[in-house]
This record gives structure tokens, sequence and C-alpha cells, in this order.
């Protein structure tokens, strides 16, 4: 088989490193990829925000499988637009992805199907945000509706402040671009849980269960950002409740797209908040996290391609996924003044002694090679994931790996983990 990946990102390189183990996989060619995926594919460019550069990078690379990583192309309507050129393709179509391109309408459909989910107010206009706040209690969550690369989410600890940051989204000012709707939502105590499942439209696959961290600082402070570290453990979550989780929120959720005429075919990524009134949707993304995503492939032990295709062709109930048991973790490495302005262009040294840490590999997030030599090109630059037969192994694995890389104004999260290992104390 040849497979076509689209994406230029940490978990893009997971994929390809999963795809790769494939048997039945002869060739990987990533579009546009980065100077990581690019030691285990053939990369080629691409404008991941062209659908017609996309779709002509399949029609000359004839795959036989493509699979979609980031939200921008799926928003856009790839899948339709390859579905619709024979293409076999993993990942939800542009209607069934709406589940995360807009919170107003993943608000409004949990509503519909009675999916545990915070109290909300959709305002479509900023006049309307005087009123709809009187709702809530400080502290409030403020959300923007579209696509915001993780950083649409505002909590905020006054009235005054998430008034602000309402206005804020609505003029473009926070994110750059003005959204034509804002959410207001009940701030949820507790933590969050990442539960990504497989979905072939009718039946579900639960993947193995993950905790990210999104802040920027140690402690869980500072600003949100796309994810510094995760971690994946067999005790995140105990048979029972994902069993409940299963019945009460994956489940329903495919069941009510397929209701809506909206199969969801792909990744659905159930962002929870295990609250003391049980599990609540944060959020839904229609595609695999990251870094959430390098910590989970590194767990799979069975066939990433036979699952994907079986959840193209309707019948991932025929598929066992299999998972190595204790746990994985991931630590992310950023460039310096990220989640803010950054430099890039720096030199990454130690890539090798670190990848020679036992369990442990490398996926780059943003990397560009210049000759033989890996430099920095984005604000999350690579993360080191390792697999272990417990958390405090893993995490070892991975710090000892991050020890060994340099580049100019490295910084990483010192505290993955924390909540896991303050339980095990």
């Amino acid at each position: 088989m040849k497979v076509l990946i689209l994406g230029s990102g940490g978990r893009e390189h997971a994929l390809a490193w999963a795809v790769k183990r494939s048997k039945r996989v002869t060739e990987i060619v990533c579009a546009p990829g980065n100077g990581g995926i690019a030691q285990i594919a053939r990369c080629v460019p691409v404008d991941l925000k062209d659908l017609d550069a996309m779709v002509h990078v399949a029609d000359i690379e004839q795959p036989d499988l493509t699979i979609v990583g980031p939200e921008l192309p799926l928003s856009l309507g790839i899948v339709d637009a390859m579905q619709r050129r024979g293409f076999r393709v993993f990942g939800p179509t542009r209607a069934a992805a709406m589940l995360e391109n807009s919170k107003g309408f993943a608000k409004r459909f949990l509503q519909r199907h009675n999916i545990p989910t915070a109290n909300y107010a959709v305002c479509t206009k900023a006049d309307e945000l005087e009123k709809a706040i009187d709702i809530f209690r400080a502290p409030i969550v403020v959300k923007a509706d579209g696509l915001a690369a993780g950083k649409g989410v505002i909590i905020c600890p006054s009235r005054q402040i998430a008034l602000e940051a309402a206005h804020g989204l609505f003029s473009g000012k926070l994110l750059g671009e003005p959204q034509h709707q804002v959410i207001l939502e009940e701030f949820l105590d507790g933590e969050e849980i990442s539960f990504l499942c497989l979905s072939d439209g009718t039946h579900v696959a639960p993947l193995a269960p993950a905790q990210d961290h999104k802040r920027i600082g140690e402690g869980d402070t500072g600003p949100n950002t796309g994810g510094m570290g995760v971690y994946s453990t067999d005790t995140l979550l105990d048979a029972a409740m994902q069993e409940w989780i299963m019945h009460h929120i994956a489940e329903p959720t495919v069941q009510g797209m397929a209701l809506e005429g909206t199969p969801f075919m792909g990744v659905l990524y159930i962002g929870l908040m295990m609250t003391a009134r049980g599990p609540q949707v944060l959020e839904f993304n229609a595609r695999f996290g990251d870094p959430e995503t390098q910590a989970i492939l590194l767990r799979l032990e069975s066939d990433l391609v036979d699952a994907l295709e079986a959840s193209i062709d309707g019948r991932l109930d025929q598929v066992e996924l299999r998972w190595t048991p204790g746990a994985s973790a991931c630590v992310v490495a950023s460039s310096s003044g990220y989640p803010g302005s950054y430099k890039t262009g720096f030199p990454i040294t130690g890539l090798s002694t670190a990848a020679e840490v036992p369990g442990v590999q490398i996926f780059h997030s943003g990397s560009a090679r210049l000759g033989s030599q890996l430099m920095t090109g984005g604000g999350r630059v690579l993360a080191a994931a390792a697999a272990a037969p417990s958390l405090q192994e893993a995490l070892a694995r991975a710090y000892q790996a991050m020890a060994e890389i340099q580049f100019e104004g490295i910084y990483f999260r010192r505290d993955i983990g924390h909540r896991a290992l303050k339980r095990t104390q």
C-alpha cells in the first residue's frame, strides 16, 4: 500500500511512524511534512489551506489510503473532495467535522441528544453579551466558535474580564479574525481527560485514554497552548467508567450524527471534564489530537492501517485494537516565547543520543531541514515520547531523552504527569 498523510506536525510524525510499522505499507508520502517526518516518509510541498492543491497532490500520488491529520483541511471539505474522486480517505466529511469547526453547533448537538455538558449561551452579536453573561457565576469560560489552534478558550475570573474577552473575540483582537459566534460556559471543576475513539459511522472503538497539559507553565499556569505534554496509563479510567463514557457519550454522539444525516467516520476526540456530577463534554475534535497521538500510538500493538481501513469500510466492529499494558508519556519542547511570538531557524542538536534512550521516540512538530542540519521551524518544535511498564519510568525516559536535545531558547515543562504522580504517592 501507498499511504498519503496530510499535515506537518507531531501528530503526523506519530501517524507516519505507526503506519510504517504496518507490513502492508510499502510507501509513505507526507504533505507537507517536516524535517523529522522526512526521515521516514517522502515529503512533498502543499498548502493545507488550499483545497485544490491538496487534491492535486492526491491526483499525482494516487495513494491507496489518505489520512487527514489537522482540522483545517477537514473544515475545507478535503474528505468530500477526495471521496468524489474515488480516493479512500480516513476522516470526517465537512458536515460531520462541524462537531469541531463550530463550538455553537457542538453545544446545540449535545443538548439535542441529552449528552452531558456544561451550561452555556451562544451569542451571535456583541450586544447580546451583557444579558447572557448574567446567567453565569465567575469564573466564566469564554470560547471562540471556530477553529483557534487550541487557543480559543479563555477562563475568566470575573464578569468584566469575561466581557472583555468575548468582545475581543467578536472584534478579532484576540485571535486575529473576528468570530461570528461566541460561547459563554459555566466553569467546570475537575480533571480533563482526552477520550479518543475510532468511528465508522455506526460502530465506535475507544483508543487508550490520555491526559493533556494545555497551559504553558508548570503547575498548569499561563496561557493555553496546543499542548505541552501528555500521558496515557491503564489506570487513567477504570473499565466501568470507560464503559459509561462509551454508552452515554461516545455512542450517542455517533448515533446522533447518523440520525441527523451526517454520519461521522474518523477519529472522534472527546475532551471530558471529570466532575463531581460525572463526566461532562468540554469539546469535540474531529481528528487525532496533538500531542495525544504521540503517546497513544506508542501503546498501540495492533495494525493502525487495518483499523483505519475498517473505519472507512464500516466494519470497525470486526477489528480488535490491542494495547501494550503500562504507560506512555510525551514531553513537548517549544521555542522561547511560544504561544506568543517566537524566533525560528536555530540548529537542533542531540537528537541521535536522545533517540537511543530505551522506549523513546522523537516526534517533530515544527522542524525544517537545511542540508543535513535540522532547524527549529515552529512554536512547538518536537517531543520526546516514551513507553514503559509504569508512568514514572515512561516520564523518566522522556525527560532523559529531552535532556540530550538542545536548541536556542528551548523550553519544556518539567511536571508532565504531576496529577497522576500525586495520586500514586
